[in-house]
């Protein structure tokens, strides 16, 4: 194996540092949204749309979910299961006038959404202007 190692170089490299989980809170009630829009008076509220059979939705999360660097308590992040509770979608873009799509980020200021996006432009670094 140190032959491969040498060759591949992976022998002499640090093992990566694992990252914790984030504190994703799931969205299941129509009721949270109300909470959500209380709650972005003094806490940034975001909300990831995510489509459970989607190979993209799926690369889109997990991408942001390496790269976020916020700390917990600037930020209030909900996960919504699309396939499970496209009533609460519907009454997301209803509720906050914007337009569905998925993978979809909303960030929620002042009971407003204030950033969406969706696919490849969701990106963690987007927040630092909002927290």
């Amino acid at each position: 194996m140190g032959l491969f190692g040498k060759i591949f170089g992976s022998e002499g490299k640090e093992p990566k540092e694992e990252k914790q989980a984030l504190p994703w809170q799931e969205l299941k009630s129509l009721e949270q949204l109300d909470q959500i829009a209380d709650a972005s008076s003094t806490k940034t509220q975001a909300i990831f749309k995510h489509s459970t059979r989607c190979g993209i939705s799926r690369m889109v999360i997990k991408n942001f979910e390496s790269s976020f660097d916020i700390t917990e308590n600037q930020i209030d992040l909900y996960y919504l299961d699309l396939l499970n509770y496209r009533d609460i979608s519907s009454e997301i873009s209803a509720k906050f006038q914007v337009y569905h799509e998925s993978p979809q980020f909303i960030v929620i200021r002042n009971g407003v959404a204030v950033h969406h996006a969706s696919h490849s432009a969701i990106t963690p670094q987007v927040l630092h202007q909002f927290v």
